[in-house]
This record gives structure tokens, sequence and C-alpha cells, in this order.
């Protein structure tokens, strides 16, 4: 890694430690490997061949992850890797790696805010769909998610909070909502950041279990109802204040109709092959 790109992607690591503790993008604390090839629809997004965020193929030719991860990237020669379970056997014959032809951060992405962390990745090619890459199915109902309701969230982010290194393999974990007035409140976050009813908490109560560092962008997957054993993407790893740190629980981007209607808008863009 040549000296410009390190001093970007340490600036990267320092940006993530002010708002997520270890990362405003995030990894797995608490979790376990998932089977193989198990999660089809996971991306993982690279520069130089490293690393940086998570995301979810949702067609053949747009990935789906968090406005902020672009921040490391821009201007760069990034690529998305599909059909991954580990990241360092690149030569795995299920992987897909592919080109990426243009970024769409959400216009109203604020980063001091928190507000708005969605992005539109668009493939130089549609990937070849397959057991091992397919596409994650955006939601149908705008709803809000409860508080409590069960949820999953995976990604390649590292797995203990003091190590910042990215595991090389997929795994996940399992988390609840926590109301937006719990996270609101003054032992939580204290309206810094405000969580908006475009965003969502969660976590579990012994802050034991968390997204951190690495998993930025990838799929927020939640139970469909408290008796049913279907899970649907509901939304998208942003950040938060330490990885699996008492009444700082993991923030994440709600897939509201807002930002449904504009992913179905930004997906009809036809830019030039």
């Amino acid at each position: 890694m040549d000296s410009l790109i390190w001093v970007s992607f340490l600036a990267f690591r320092i940006n993530f430690l002010t708002w997520q503790g270890c990362a405003w993008g995030t990894e797995i604390i608490g979790g376990q490997e998932v089977k193989p090839h198990s999660k089809p629809y996971m991306a993982s997004i690279q520069m130089n061949k490293q690393h940086i965020c998570g995301g979810a193929l949702i067609t053949s030719r747009w990935v789906l992850t968090a406005a902020h991860c672009e921040k490391v990237w821009k201007n760069r020669e990034i690529e998305v890797i599909l059909g991954a379970h580990s990241l360092s056997k690149r030569k795995e014959e299920e992987q897909q790696v592919l080109k990426v032809q243009k970024c769409f951060p959400h216009p109203h992405f604020n980063w001091k805010r928190k507000e708005n962390d969605i992005m539109l990745v668009q493939l130089a090619r549609a990937a070849v769909l397959n057991k091992y890459v397919s596409t994650l199915e955006l939601p149908k109902s705008t709803g809000d998610v409860k508080a409590r309701t069960k949820c999953s969230v995976a990604g390649w982010g590292a797995t203990d909070p003091k190590i910042l290194k990215v595991s090389d393999t997929l795994r996940e974990v399992n988390i609840a909502i926590i109301s937006r007035k719990q996270c609101n409140s003054n032992k939580y976050y204290n309206y810094d950041p405000y969580i908006t009813k475009d965003m969502l908490c969660a976590g579990d109560r012994e802050a034991r279990k968390d997204s951190c560092k690495g998993d930025s962008g990838g799929p927020l997957m939640c139970k469909v109802s408290m008796f049913s054993k279907k899970y649907k993407y509901r939304g998208i790893v942003s950040g938060g204040d330490d990885c699996a740190k008492p009444k700082k629980p993991g923030i994440y981007t709600r897939l509201s109709e807002g930002f449904l209607k504009w992913i179905n808008e930004t997906m009809k863009v036809r830019t030039i092959d």
C-alpha cells in the first residue's frame, strides 16, 4: 500500500474511531461464523484488495451500502467481491470480482449528524446470479421496526474491539431493536446523534453483541413478526459510539419509504458502459 493510500486509510480509521469508538463502520462482536455461502447477497467492497465495507447485492448491477464508506476510497478505484466466504481465498471458484462504475451516495448524507447514511454502488457489469451470488429483496413494507424485534447482522468486520483487524470469514450476530426514546435518552445517546425515524438502534442488554468496524454498509435483517422465522432486509449498518459498549448500541439506517423511493429512482440512471 503506497504512502498516500496508507495515510488515507489511517484517517479513515481515525474517523471511524471518533464515531463508533472502534469505528463508525463496524465489526461483528459476540457472533459466530456463518455457514459458507449461506448469505449469497453479501458483498465485500475493497480498495487495494483490502476490505473496507460490506454491502448487499439488490440487483445484478447494484449494491446497497453506507454513504460514509465512500470517504476512504474517494476518487480511488474500488472493486466488489461477491460470492465470498473467506476474503483471503480470492481464487475461490464461487467468487466474482467486479469493478465499480459509479457510486451514488444519498444527496443529503450528513456526516456530522449521521443522517441519510445510504449509498448505491453501480457495478461496471452485471453479476452472474447463481447459488453463490444472488440478490437480497428490498422490503415491501415500509412500516417501522418495533422495539425488541429480533434481528441479525453479518459482515467481515473485526471480532475484538481492541484489535482493529477484519475477520477473514463472514460472521453474524443476533441483536434486538431498542426504542428511539430509550436510545435518545440521556443514559444512552442523549440526542448526540439524534436517532431519527429513518434510523434504528439495536444491540443487547449485556453489550456483548454488536456490529463495529468493517461491517458498515452490511444488511440488518429483522424478523417479520415475533413468532415468524422469516427475516427481512430492514436496515444498513451505519455506526455508533464504541463497539459493544453499554448504553451505546449500534445505529442503523432504516429502509424507510423515502429511502426506498430514492433507491428506485437512482437505479433508473443510465450511464455509459
